[in-house]
Parts: structure tokens; C-alpha cells; sequence
């Protein structure tokens, strides 16, 4: 008897869940995203062939460059406490918004009372602001500006995470002696003996 010969049929595969799946993934991932803002300092590195990872976290970035000092705190939670606690050691009051929004907030080098007005500007507005002119540094001793930020970020990671806070500085290669000699003077009068330098990766000698 002749075999009965079946009928070939193309396989087809439905991809239209896949890409609602896809498409709620992108979705996701867009609408939760933080973007980080640009450095406001922008500093000149100096190369290194040392390799060593920055932490990504319990960690505060001192950047100096043309004689200003900005501060980068690491941690979404520790900058929003950090500035609870500058806020009540200096008497300015923060609304709940601006703290939250602080949160995203990446380096910042303004003085305490003018904070608040930077807060609520848009990433735009405050480089044109011009009020972006450093943390003050003039008062080196425990009431100065930034050794309070340092201080008060120490107490944020110790209180939320229950470890020490990590200090790194990026100074500019062409940045002169004393402005760095004020950090470094900052850094032992809390007993912070150490600290890690951010350099530029730079190809190890053969």
C-alpha cells in the first residue's frame, strides 16, 4: 500500500508576550533608574598605576580643585540623614521634599544656609547659579563647614550600617599644597589617618 504522505507545516511562534515582557522590563528598569548628575567640579586627576576599586558604598568623595572643596557623600539613606543632622547642628530646617531629594543629589559644594535654595534648583539652574563656590574652608577647627560634613557623614554611616566611613579625595594635578593640607589637617583632627587618593588609570611600566 502507498504511504500516506502528511503535510509539512511551518512551525510559527507567537513572540507577542515575549515582547510585552520585554517591554514591561525596559519599562521598569527606565522608570526606577536614577541618572547620575555631572561632576559641578571638574577636576584634573593625576595618573597612578596603583589599581584598587573605590568602594561603592559607606564612602564620602572629597573633590579640590581651583582652591574649592566639594563633597560627595555615597549612599542614598547616609545623605539624607547626614543632612538631617547638618541641619540640626547648624539650626536650618530642611522640609521633607528637599531631604528626599537630597538623596540623588551627587556632589555638592555649597555653604549650609544657602543649601536649602540649591536643593530645590533643577541640575540646569544650579551651574548657572553660580552659589556652587565650595564648602567653606576658612574655619579648619571643629566648627568649620566641612569637617561637620565629614563628621556628621561618619555618624550617618556608623548609626545606619554600623561600620566606619571610608574617605577618598580627588584633588586636581595642578591644585596647590594648601588647600589640600586643610583637608588633610580636617581628615586627623577626627582621627581619620586614612585615606585613599582617586587617580587616573595609567599603564604599569615594563
Amino acid at each position: 500500500m502507498p504511504r500516506v504522505k502528511v503535510p509539512r507545516k511551518s512551525t510559527s511562534v507567537d513572540m507577542t508576550a515575549m515582547c510585552d515582557v520585554a517591554f514591561l522590563l525596559l519599562t521598569f528598569f527606565i522608570l526606577t533608574a536614577t541618572s547620575r548628575q555631572p561632576d559641578p567640579l571638574d577636576v584634573k586627576i593625576p595618573s597612578s598605576t596603583v589599581s584598587f576599586k573605590v568602594p561603592d558604598k559607606d564612602l564620602t568623595i572629597l573633590s579640590i580643585g581651583h582652591g574649592k572643596v566639594f563633597v560627595e557623600i555615597i549612599g542614598q539613606d547616609v545623605k539624607r540623614l547626614a543632612l538631617q543632622k547638618m541641619g540640626e547642628h547648624y539650626g536650618v530646617q530642611f522640609s521633607p521634599a528637599q531631604i528626599k531629594r537630597f538623596g540623588v543629589v551627587s556632589s555638592f559644594g555649597v555653604p549650609i544656609t544657602r543649601l536649602g535654595q540649591y536643593i530645590d534648583m533643577d541640575g540646569e539652574k544650579r551651574t548657572k547659579s553660580g552659589i556652587e563656590t565650595g564648602i567653606p574652608t576658612t574655619d579648619t577647627t571643629s566648627n568649620g563647614e566641612l569637617h561637620q560634613w565629614v563628621l556628621q557623614a561618619r555618624n550617618a554611616v556608623a548609626e545606619l550600617h554600623n561600620t566606619p566611613m571610608l574617605v577618598s579625595i580627588k584633588g586636581d594635578a595642578d591644585e596647590e599644597y594648601p588647600t589640600v593640607r586643610k583637608i588633610v589637617d580636617i581628615l586627623q583632627r577626627q582621627k581619620v589617618n586614612k585615606f585613599s587618593l582617586i587617580t587616573s588609570a595609567e599603564a604599569a611600566a615594563k
